[in-house]
């Protein structure tokens, strides 16, 4: 009777309630019958009904937040970023293209937010004012049963059915459940809630000051001054990144750095922005330019009294390769003078920098130290006791590496070491690669110039030009060795007393037995070594030169890396020794070129034959002139 009664008394305020609310629609004739219906057979527990949403509520609600204000349809187009003139400057003194020398924070700002995302984090801060558009969500259970989205109207309040309206508006989040409980149990008992926050509305802000794009922005009204500023473009060349303010009416609200969101990731200065505020871009302030051997070069900005030593810790510190003891600092004040100095650390890190300084930071390891301060790093292999690479002092030598590796063994052939040197190798590369452009110039000039009389020499010259291509192909292929050729007796019993380089590699081969004959003889091969032999019974081994060899070319390669060819011992008057009659060394190899420019009797015929008819023309000519 009690419970009936109370129910009776609350559907009426809530009938008289919502009579007054035009918002909310009044329960018909049927729905009551059928509310009653249902509290009867749900162990007579009140549903509420989910009222209709306000269309301007709704469509408030429902805009996008975080789109520029302006026609609809009008969508941000991402802007290239601009350098400023100093940024130029800087990438100038790097003297590369790459990497490219941009304001520190640049690239938080270079991509745009989409405009079709809302910047709504979803969790709602405690100190969040409840406003106009808002949705409040309230869950209850127990004496009543409701689960309702409610609209916060332009006047502030949300209506509640059979409850009434809650004035909600400039309540902070956590002030909210209090309020909604408050006015439900004015009408219920018994009951537990829920009560949150929905669709968030969304509020028109102004971005001014040096901006990328300065203008109005509608945002979600749980954004924050770096939201917004990433709405605008972020600072602009001219703009500031740590001159940011936060205006409300006439009132500076507060000012933000973005330099501490960089380097500390420190945002407890974001403060949440609100409907018809200004964030205000200042002009820049104190730029200088951080180059060379530091982990992230950039413009910064600097504000008053930084120094050398907060320079350093903006771009995160030297890299792992950096001089640590100096630095170079360029000042364009002092351009009519020294203009660069050398500072000294630590003792010049709270040195003041000024606007336009440029510093440098050096590597400690793209200027080489002098070789007697070098540490050797040396491979010693072949023919000694412990073969491997070793690390010597600097001042080592090559007898100080072959002691390292234990000495030699009973089989080392000193005579054949090979000493190879990177150093070396690099100058024979250049040496090589310089004398093989001069080759293909000659051959060049060489095709160019001849004349051709028939199709048999135009012939000749086309198989000739291609030979020659495959010739320098193949001459292009060859790599230097770098190998040093040691001037030592084949009865040697030491290597020289040579001052190692780092990255040589000694390499102690054993005795040989054997020579080598090879190139134009009548069976190329390998014979065993045998004391006492010349050269030319080894060519006799081979069968000799064939009938298109040049003899005269023959030339020998020692062990030890020397040449000795049959043109060496020509002179004015012939030939004045013979290779083949020098004594043969163990590893020695003997080869015998083939004649290139060979030229048939046929072909000398013809050619003495064209040359006398050429010159009985001539005379013939001169004997009818003269009668």
């Amino acid at each position: 009777m009690v419970f009936g009664i109370a129910l009776c008394v609350a559907m009426a305020g809530a009938w008289a309630q919502t009579s007054l609310n035009p918002g909310v629609p009044s329960p018909t004739a049927s729905d009551r019958e059928r509310d009653d219906s249902t509290d009867n057979a749900a162990s007579r527990t009140p549903r509420l009904r989910q009222p209709a949403l306000p269309s301007s509520a709704a469509d408030e609600r429902t805009s996008p937040a975080g789109t520029r204000a302006g026609p609809p349809g009008l969508e941000e187009e991402p802007l290239p970023y601009v350098p400023g003139e100093f940024e130029r400057f800087v990438q100038q003194q790097t003297g590369l293209k790459r990497p490219q020398i941009r304001r520190f924070g640049a690239d938080l700002v270079l991509a745009p937010a989409d405009p079709k995302i809302a910047d709504v984090s979803p969790l709602v801060p405690e100190d969040y004012l409840v406003g106009p558009g808002d949705e409040v969500l309230v869950t209850l259970w127990g004496s009543v049963d409701a689960d309702l989205r409610l609209a916060v109207d332009r006047s502030g309040r949300i209506s509640i059915p059979r409850v009434g309206t809650v004035q909600v508006s400039g309540l902070r989040m956590a002030e909210l459940p209090e309020a909604v409980n408050r006015r439900v149990a004015q009408v219920f008992r018994n009951f537990h809630s829920s009560v949150s926050l929905g669709a968030l509305r969304g509020i028109r802000i102004f971005v001014s000051g040096f901006a990328v794009r300065p203008g109005t922005y509608s945002v979600s009204s749980l954004s924050s001054v770096v939201s917004a500023l990433m709405r605008a473009g972020g600072p602009s060349a001219a703009g500031s990144f740590r001159n940011i303010e936060l205006r409300r009416g006439a009132e500076l609200v507060g000012r933000f750095d973005l330099y501490d969101l960089l380097l500390r990731g420190d945002r407890s200065a974001d403060r949440l922005v609100q409907a018809g505020d200004v964030v205000h871009v200042g002009a820049v302030g104190t730029q200088v330019g951080f180059i060379g051997s530091v982990n992230k070069p950039a413009v910064l900005e600097l504000k008053a009294g930084e120094t050398v030593a907060d320079a350093l810790r903006m771009v995160g510190g030297f890299t792992a390769v950096a001089d640590r003891s100096r630095l170079a600092v360029e000042r364009l004040a002092d351009r009519n003078a020294g203009r660069v100095t050398e500072l000294a650390l630590p003792r010049d890190a709270a040195l003041a920098l000024t606007d336009g300084d440029v510093l440098r930071a050096f590597s400690a390891v793209e200027a080489m130290l002098p070789s007697q301060q070098q540490s050797k790093r040396v491979r010693v292999e072949g023919e000694v006791v412990r073969p491997a690479e070793y690390v010597l002092p600097a001042g080592s030598s090559v007898r100080d590496a072959i002691r390292a590796a234990g000495g030699y063994t009973s089989a080392a052939y000193l005579y054949a070491a090979e000493l190879t040197r990177e150093s070396v190798q690099r100058t024979q590369q250049e040496n090589y690669d310089r004398a093989l452009r001069d080759l293909e110039t000659d051959l060049a000039r060489a095709s160019g110039s001849q004349r051709v009389a028939t199709a048999d020499d135009a012939s000749a010259q086309t198989a000739k030009a291609t030979a020659t291509d495959r010739l320098v192909e193949r001459l292009r292929a060859l790599r230097p060795t770098g190998r040093i050729v040691l001037q030592m007796q084949p009865d040697a019993s030491d290597l020289p007393d040579l001052a190692l380089e780092d990255g040589d590699r000694i390499k102690v081969p054993p005795r040989p037995t054997t020579v080598g004959v090879f190139g134009s003889v009548f069976n190329a091969a390998t014979y065993l070594h045998a004391s006492g032999r010349t050269i030319g019974d080894y060519l006799r081994l081979a069968g000799g030169p064939t009938k298109g060899a040049d003899e005269g070319s023959i030339f020998v390669v020692r062990a030890n890396g020397n040449v000795i060819s049959g043109r060496q011992d020509r002179g004015w008057f012939g030939r004045t020794g013979n290779v083949s009659e020098l004594p043969s060394e163990p590893g020695d190899t003997v080869f015998v070129p083939e004649e290139m420019d060979k030229t048939t009797f046929l072909q000398a015929a013809k050619d003495w034959t064209q040359i006398i008819f050429n010159f009985g023309l001539g005379m013939a000519g001169i004997v009818s002139a003269t009668r």
